[in-house]
């Protein structure tokens, strides 16, 4: 039997939907990917010391609180 024989009989016999399988896997594989680079670039959120830090000098800024108040509650965290 050569190659073309073979080939030509087994053609579509075999097939029973598991087409659909593939692309679905390729899919799930590039969401995957995305979803592995895009965790590393961003952590997440930042902790709560950050966030605090972050509202202080904002109020800071804003005229809020005084150079000592900044300084002696940003010590406190």
């Amino acid at each position: 039997m050569n190659t073309l024989t073979l080939l030509a009989g087994t053609a579509g016999d075999g097939d029973h939907g598991w087409w659909i399988v593939w692309p679905l896997l390729w899919v799930a594989v590039i969401v995957g990917l995305v979803l592995l680079f895009t965790r590393r670039r961003w952590p997440g959120e930042r902790s709560g010391v950050d966030r605090a830090r972050d509202i202080l000098a904002e109020r800071f800024a804003r005229g809020e609180l005084s150079v000592e108040e900044y300084r002696e509650r940003l010590a406190q965290l």
